[in-house]
């Protein structure tokens, strides 16, 4: 009978952090979900609950718009409102005492070589399979602001809601779009 209360109550140890590149932006995540860079080391959307969900995984919610980051099978990273395998990162500290964050779902298939979350020189988002964890677009160095206690994200209910939107597509269609407004769509104009 204990256990019931205890789930309810908030049992990880997890931190409102910035995350600075090397590439010098804070990853941000817009209010409509949209992940980028940003100069503004003030802005709200430059904030993200880091939770602890696994043996050094976190998920990363922006802290405004309430979505997780996530990254999908093409290497693409999009924001789902719904914690899912696709939004957990393995944390690894580099050697240069940088933080990397690689796709625990996804990796090259030949190589078994991790997908990394980067930025670029410009501050936008790379794909996952384009970013190599030698380089500066994958080094990141969390800023904590302070340290909070969250409730376990359940994968249970969304197993339930991932099966009822199976029919209609992946469930990133919707936000792919903006994420890579220069995708390759519109190459040959």
């Amino acid at each position: 009978m204990e256990s019931k209360d205890k789930s309810a109550e908030p049992q990880l140890k997890g931190i409102v952090t910035r995350l600075f590149s090397e590439q010098g932006f804070y990853l941000q995540m817009q209010p409509d979900g949209t992940v980028s860079g940003s100069k503004d080391e003030n802005s709200d959307n430059t904030l993200f609950n880091l939770i602890p969900v696994g043996l050094r995984v976190v998920a990363m919610q922006g802290v405004k718009a309430g979505l997780y980051v996530a990254m999908n099978g093409e290497g693409f990273l999009y924001s789902s409102d719904m914690f899912t395998a696709e939004c957990k990162f393995k944390e690894s500290v580099f050697e240069n005492y940088y933080v990397i964050y690689s796709s625990t779902v996804y990796r090259q298939h030949e190589s078994g070589r991790a997908w990394f979350l980067g930025l670029n020189k410009e501050g936008i988002i790379m794909k996952g399979n384009r970013v190599k964890k030698t380089k500066p677009c994958s080094h990141f160095v969390p800023r904590p602001i302070e340290v909070c206690m969250y409730k376990e994200p359940s994968l249970l209910d969304i197993d339930e809601k991932q099966r009822s939107r199976k029919n209609s597509g992946t469930p990133t269609m919707g936000t792919r779009k903006e994420l890579n407004q220069d995708s390759t769509d519109h190459e040959g104009s």
